[in-house]
């Protein structure tokens, strides 16, 4: 098993359940040094994707779920992976401040920032309901 570190709309339970079946949401964890970024264009949602950049000083509210290697492959093709989007190895921090080495994806390629659609954010605020971020 491995940890993936989600961000996005994969923060938003159901989701994650209907994408990974395999997956078990975790806990709530912060990715420091990196801030969370809206970028491109994607035509199915009509506007910028969710991304994270290097920013230091910044951090990124997401929350960890264990996922199984079909998990990791399910993932990879929903984030168009590695065309779309690219893996990244990182650490991010538990409440109790617990370093946990985990996976993420970020978009590749230099993208401008751009605004994302009020349907994409549906999705992502209610990840964060769930997980009580927010």
């Amino acid at each position: 098993t491995m940890y993936y570190f989600a961000y996005g709309s994969n923060l938003n339970q159901r989701q994650m359940l209907e994408r990974c079946p395999d997956s078990k949401p975790k806990f709530v964890a912060t990715l420091p040094n990196y801030k969370l970024v809206f970028v491109g264009w994607s035509r199915q949602w009509r506007g910028g994707v969710a991304s994270i950049r290097p920013f230091r000083g910044e951090k990124v509210a997401g929350a960890v779920y264990e996922i199984s290697d079909r998990d990791l492959r399910w993932l990879d093709s929903y984030e168009g992976y590695p065309s779309n989007y690219t893996r990244l190895n990182v650490t991010v921090f538990d409440e109790d401040g617990g370093p946990i080495k985990v996976i993420t994806y970020i978009k590749s390629g230099q993208l401008e920032e751009a605004q994302p659609s009020k349907e994409y954010l549906v999705p992502i605020q209610q990840g964060y309901r769930d997980w009580g971020i927010i």
